[in-house]
């Protein structure tokens, strides 16, 4: 039996036992209930909240955008563990007041609580389609990731489009049927899959090649230097742009709906901090993908690669010689990142879809089990555009990730005043959006951002900027009216 046929059959047997799992977690209610579909009831416990939170988190990015940056840049990559050092924060401080908001009210979405705050249900349609508009990219990213693990791994006996479609038919299909629990109880699998395996990548790929983690930094510092220091190799970050770059990716990740949405399924308050306390644990994840990315900057100094995101498949399967059944167990891991947060993210963007754009126009009146079908579509509707936004196969995953963040954090001051600052207005915070975000996009795809910082930075600072003029305008109006009166 030839090695691709070994490696594909490893995969192909992982592909059948998620959509096994995905398919038991259905309930009764799952295809009836809308809470059921969307939030499993709100008595989601801390085990799997925990992985459900983490997969959101780590994704094809993990194995393939995070250790490809290290491998280009060198330090520049670490900012993505400065970041996550902030998301247990996020979670402490939001987490329960939104559960507490979302119990109260029945909100399911984000956009649920923006519309309910601000009695304008156009504005949490608005606040969808942002979502939405940022959620497809961020999908099609793990797609894209799915697609290259499988050409690469399988010697191309996989192409990519096709790797891409098993992937995602599996997570579309238990989505489908499922709802959150299927997303939960798969989590749960692949989360302890992608822990597993990428330790034991770090260090069985530095331990054969250099010796261990330290002989290899001895040798980068003797070498290349420039990898260990900012700007880093290419010079891609100064401060500023590292600096930037974290704040923008710890404030946007809070706005993420897929993240926001689970909130709203914990079975108490008490649920959410734990999960706070422990979730670094998962972060973990990255450190040793990151080193496998800084092996990459020796192991291929002399032919540098042309895809950088293909880093750890190019060491794994063509420098450090493991076996093909290592490489078929190593390729399932991978694609567990993939499909978890996958499945996250065509849940999220079908759910916001209806509930937030299609059940306030054309389905109105819509019985509940009808909006449950309709999510359900969505799903596959969802699933296939990210799917063909993924074979425009985007050049680099951090890239396309950093701007997606870019966008999203523009959310903040609107998602800040329904939790915490009820005296915002609702033109303020609308208008510092759309100009946050037209900023945003301009410094990202066709101006240089000043000061080389990260451009949803600017946007950001706009938006909080034209909130804070539009609101003192207009409360000096409404002083000036009473003075009058």
């Amino acid at each position: 039996m030839s090695d691709s046929l070994i490696v594909t059959g490893i995969t192909l047997s992982y592909l059948v036992l998620v959509l096994w799992v995905g398919l038991r977690a259905r309930t009764k209610g799952t295809g009836s209930s809308l809470e059921e579909y969307v939030a499993g009831g709100r008595h989601v416990g801390v085990v799997i909240l925990f992985f459900i939170l983490g997969a959101e988190i780590f994704s094809a990015f993990a194995f393939l955008g995070g250790p490809g940056w290290a491998y280009k840049h060198g330090a520049p990559a670490f900012y993505v563990l400065a970041y996550l050092s902030l998301v247990p924060i996020v979670i402490w401080v939001m987490g329960p007041r939104v559960r507490e908001l979302g119990k109260r009210h029945g909100y399911l979405t984000q956009a649920d609580m923006i519309a309910h705050h601000y009695q304008s249900k156009s504005l949490g349609a608005f606040t969808g389609l942002i979502s939405i508009v940022a959620l497809v990219p961020y999908l099609a990213i793990q797609i894209a990731g799915a697609g290259m693990l499988f050409q690469a791994a399988t010697g191309g006996l996989v192409p990519f489009w096709l790797g891409a479609l098993l992937a995602f038919l599996v997570v579309a299909v238990y989505v489908y049927c499922s709802g959150l629990g299927g997303i939960g109880w798969t989590n749960l699998l692949q989360g302890v899959m992608m822990v597993c395996i990428a330790w034991f990548l770090g260090w069985a790929v530095t331990d054969r090649l250099f010796g261990g983690v330290g002989p290899m930094f001895a040798q980068i510092h003797l070498q290349m230097p420039e990898y260990l220091v900012m700007p880093g190799a290419t010079g891609v970050m100064g401060w500023g742009a590292f600096s930037t770059a974290i704040l923008v990716s710890a404030f946007g990740g809070a706005m993420w709906p897929h993240l926001f949405m689970k909130f709203y399924s914990a079975d108490s308050a008490y649920t959410l901090r734990k999960v706070s306390v422990f979730y670094p644990l998962f972060a973990y994840l990255l450190v040793p993908l990151l080193l496998i990315g800084f092996a990459g900057v020796l192991a291929f100094a002399d032919a540098p690669l042309a895809k950088p995101d293909e880093v750890l498949l190019k060491l794994v399967m063509e420098v450090a010689n493991f076996s093909p059944w290592v490489i078929g167990i190593m390729l399932s891991g991978a694609l567990a990142a993939a499909m978890s947060t996958g499945a996250n993210l065509a849940h999220t963007a079908a759910t916001i879809a209806v509930r937030d754009i299609l059940c306030i126009s054309v389905m109105r009146h819509a019985s509940e089990q009808a909006v449950v079908r309709a999510i359900q579509l969505g799903v596959l509707v969802v699933s296939l555009l990210g799917y063909l936004f993924a074979l425009y196969n985007p050049a680099s995953l951090v890239a396309v990730l950093l701007g997606a963040y870019g966008l999203i954090v523009q959310l903040l001051p609107i998602v800040f005043g329904a939790l915490f600052m009820p005296t915002l207005r609702t033109g303020s915070v609308v208008a510092g959006a759309v100009l946050g975000g037209a900023l945003t996009m301009l410094y990202q795809f066709y101006l240089s951002s000043p000061l080389g910082f990260h451009p949803g930075f600017w946007g950001f600072a706009l938006n909080v900027l034209v909130v804070a003029v539009w609101q003192l305008l207009m409360n000096n109006k409404a002083q000036a009216i009473v003075s009058k009166a």
